[in-house]
């Protein structure tokens, strides 16, 4: 393979991992802009590597964007001055990987250098005054080591191998710190049960974020049901939107408000699957979606500056 041909494939490989990354990411370290600076990290990397030498791109760039994410998690804590956590564990990066708290390049959100539900709407999901992001909360509360494998097997559905050799341990000390890190959530959930790993769930929503992210509106409309419905909370002084209906309706204003300069990332509210929105490093948009069979039948869209703004606050 030549530099060239390396270069191109590293390109495609920006295109079509970027945006699962960014969401792997914001799940460990709860912060869009930190989440987008690993993953520009993780492709300078990926571009330094000698042409042919990664055969499988986006489990490399997995493994990478996830060490990168404990480093900062670690560092995070280090300069809070917390006592140091038994639950951590240490590992060597292998050197491939390079997995130290290296110099970042380009800028965010771009290339690295050098490349160029319910049916009736009445019955909606809505969000009150005293909700939480619940979920992103709790996995504050665990170690590093736990909400990297808890984020990556319980949420992703990385397998305890692959989570091994990301952490540099074995897979029965990974299955140990997993079970852990249940056991805190839910000790801090009274007993609750909250659906973090619903495989359906994650495949939908993966699907979505790539669609908006390369503006494939087929991609969009395939995860959409052909009745869905949308309706949008713009706050009492924002603009009456009312219920559009359809798929292909519903995906071309998808298309028209996600598509250009807003990065997309998962995150339950409420205890519902649901996106969140965006533009830089303000949350622009929350969706609370309603998925059955595989495919998207509601959403409900809040744009309303008071709603969003507690939500930021609980984010930071």
């Amino acid at each position: 393979m030549t530099v060239d041909q390396h270069d191109e494939q590293v390109i495609q490989a920006w295109n079509a991992h970027r945006p699962y990354l960014i969401d792997l990411a914001f799940r460990m370290l709860g912060d869009v802009g930190a989440a987008e600076d690993v993953v520009q990290d993780a492709f300078a990397r990926l571009l330094r590597a000698r042409p042919g030498e990664i055969e499988d791109e986006r489990g490399w760039l997995i493994v990478v964007t996830s060490r990168l994410c404990l480093d900062q998690i670690r560092s995070a804590r280090s300069r809070r001055e917390r006592p140091h956590d038994a639950g951590e564990i240490e590992f060597v990066a292998g050197a491939g990987a390079g997995a130290g708290a290296g110099a970042r390049t380009g800028t965010r959100g771009q290339a690295p250098v050098g490349l160029q539900a319910p049916a009736d709407p009445a019955d909606r999901i809505t969000l009150d005054d005293d909700v939480q992001l619940a979920l992103l909360v709790m996995l504050q509360r665990l170690s590093p080591a736990e909400r990297v494998v808890f984020v990556l097997h319980d949420i992703f559905g990385v397998p305890f191998d692959s989570v091994a050799e990301t952490l540099g341990r074995p897979a029965a000390t990974c299955r140990q710190l997993a079970r852990r890190a249940r056991q805190k959530i839910e000790a801090a959930q009274g007993a609750a049960t909250v659906d973090v790993g619903a495989a359906e769930h994650r495949q939908v929503t993966e699907k979505f974020i790539a669609a908006c992210a390369s503006g494939d509106l087929d991609g969009l409309l395939e995860v959409l049901a052909p009745d869905v419905w949308g309706d949008f909370d713009s706050g009492p002084d924002g603009p009456r939107i009312g219920v559009v209906r359809g798929a292909d309706r519903v995906a071309r204003n998808l298309m028209f408000h996600l598509g250009s300069g807003m990065t997309l990332v998962t995150h339950p509210v409420a205890g519902q699957p649901a996106l969140l929105g965006f533009t830089g490093h303000t949350l622009s948009v929350v969706l609370i979606l309603t998925v059955k069979a595989g495919r998207i039948q509601a959403m409900h869209g809040i744009g309303d500056p008071r709603k969003l703004g507690l939500l930021s606050a609980q984010l930071g």
